[in-house]
């Protein structure tokens, strides 16, 4: 690994929205890669219905931006025990007032297979676009879409910064299905050929989302930040050895 502030040659680009551009790429730069920030979307929140309390006994949360954009309605679940798919997640969950019994790593499911029998009833605060979820035995589950990802207008900053990289390799990073999509369809307006043009997934529900030929797409290990970063370290130290792999996995 490089030394942090040592940058490896492979551009790296981030399209997640705000502020998770902001924190991807603070890290990115961490870790000594040259990474640039161009957000496709901007979160927003969206108006909702919340169910009666005493009808929860838990709370399922798989993005800190459900507390982000939830509003004063999040207050009726306060001490509410809640399951955070990530250290962000519980982060924010914890300073709206909820009991954070569990903080995943490998998603939601991983997280539903193994539910205690008293959380039984449980609410999923999501976004519009979210992963499908297999509820175990007995157990119920309420979704209330409490944000959604909004389509920014094309960053003319990035179909430049990708002419202009024509003849090199970049590395972009994908943290959702949308963005994928988005960002292929991009390419085919803008024309550009995408060969040169490597993609990290978030995980592979990301990665089945694209079908043009890419330099290569991979997969992070684990539906995190840090792992799509790390991997993302990983391919630029092999184009800096000139054996970056081209591996398509969609």
């Amino acid at each position: 690994m490089s030394a942090p502030g040592a940058s490896l040659p492979l551009p790296v680009l981030i399209l997640r929205p705000e502020p998770g551009a902001q924190e991807s790429l603070e890290a990115a730069r961490k870790l000594g890669l040259a990474a640039e920030a161009y957000p496709l979307f901007e979160v927003r929140p969206q108006a909702w219905e919340a169910p009666p309390p005493t009808e929860i006994d838990a709370v399922i949360l798989g993005s800190a931006n459900a507390l982000r954009h939830g509003g004063g309605a999040l207050d009726l679940y306060r001490g509410k025990p809640a399951y955070a798919v990530g250290q962000k997640t519980a982060e924010a969950a914890r300073a709206a007032g909820l009991d954070v019994v569990c903080t995943g790593r490998g998603g939601l499911q991983s997280i539903l297979d193994a539910l205690p029998p008293e959380h039984r009833r449980l609410l999923r605060l999501a976004g519009r676009e979210r992963v499908a979820l297999h509820l175990p035995d007995r157990v119920t589950m309420t979704t209330r879409e409490v944000y959604a990802s909004e389509a920014l207008p094309a960053p003319v900053a990035l179909q430049q910064r990708l002419r202009d990289m024509a003849q090199s390799a970049v590395l972009v990073l994908l943290h959702s299905g949308e963005a994928a999509v988005r960002f292929e369809d991009l390419c085919r307006e803008w024309g550009l050929a995408t060969g040169a043009i490597h993609l990290v997934a978030i995980g592979p529900r990301v990665s089945a989302r694209l079908h043009s030929p890419w330099g290569s797409v991979r997969c992070a290990p684990e539906p995190r930040d840090a792992a799509l970063l790390a991997l993302a370290a990983q391919m630029c130290q092999e184009a800096f050895s000139g054996s970056i792999q081209v591996d398509n996995q969609t």
